[in-house]
């Protein structure tokens, strides 16, 4: 009798155990809960020289990565002072909203962008990842002290053909196998330019593909080129890198 109770003793203090820790658990998930807030913006501009990217909501958090001046991010919801976000390489963590600009790639009026932003009228035929990379791209312009690029329809829809070209073919170049050169191309198509040029990328998401191009020299060259005046953008879906990015640059 007394094994017996010594081992039911053992059981019900065990069950004691694990049933305050799963309270404990509820409480804490239910506690952390109502803390976070809804943010009415996806995308953030690291306005600080290096941002630390830490594993909760706090500087009594681990360092998991580091974004630098300039790059974009993913911002999901804030907690406090803080903003749920995830970065380039997939890391998902937690940043001071203090070091971040709101980026809002569109307003309710219909096509113009936010006046935060600063960015020019997108065009009616973008879609919603084109109208992003576009207004991704103009705040790279206007932070250096450029004017925003405007859309040109026709070079809008070239550059859509290239990028599902790039996808149906199975390329990645500024030779398409079918319309040769970027230049060759825009003539096909009878558009006329004093300056031109044409940026590709394949990415997961929108913000990587415009921080990979400010990572390049010639990427970035062109996105600063103060002889453009005139762009188009295509994304499409690809089954190897998740998005095809084209972007044409004209100056008229």
């Amino acid at each position: 009798m007394k094994v017996i109770t010594m081992k039911r003793k053992k059981f019900l203090k065990a069950t004691a155990i694990i049933s305050f820790i799963l309270v404990m658990a509820m409480f804490t998930t239910s506690f952390g809960m109502q803390h976070y807030y809804n943010v009415d913006f996806s995308t953030g501009l690291v306005t600080a020289s290096t941002l630390n990217v830490r594993n909760g909501p706090g500087i009594q958090y681990k360092v998991i990565a580091t974004v630098n001046k300039n790059e974009y991010i993913r911002v999901f919801a804030g907690v406090g002072d803080w903003y749920i976000v995830q970065i380039e390489g997939d890391y998902v963590g937690a940043v001071n909203k203090k070091y971040v600009k709101p980026i809002y790639p569109s307003s309710s009026n219909g096509g113009n962008t936010n006046s935060n932003t600063g960015n020019t009228q997108t065009s009616s035929t973008m879609n919603s990842d084109e109208k992003e990379v576009f207004n991704l791209i103009n705040q790279q312009r206007i932070n250096n002290g450029l004017t925003a690029l405007k859309v040109d329809e026709e070079v809008q829809r070239v550059a859509r053909i290239k990028a599902q070209d790039m996808v149906d073919n199975s390329y990645f170049s500024h030779t398409s196998p079918i319309y040769g050169s970027p230049f060759d191309m825009l003539k096909s198509f009878k558009i006329s330019y004093k300056t031109a040029g044409e940026n590709i990328a394949g990415n997961s998401s929108n913000s990587g593909a415009v921080n990979a191009w400010m990572n390049s020299s010639g990427h970035k060259a062109n996105i600063l080129n103060s002889s453009y005046n005139y762009t188009g953008i295509g994304v499409v879906s690809s089954p190897k890198y998740g998005k095809i990015f084209v972007q044409m640059f004209i100056g008229k």
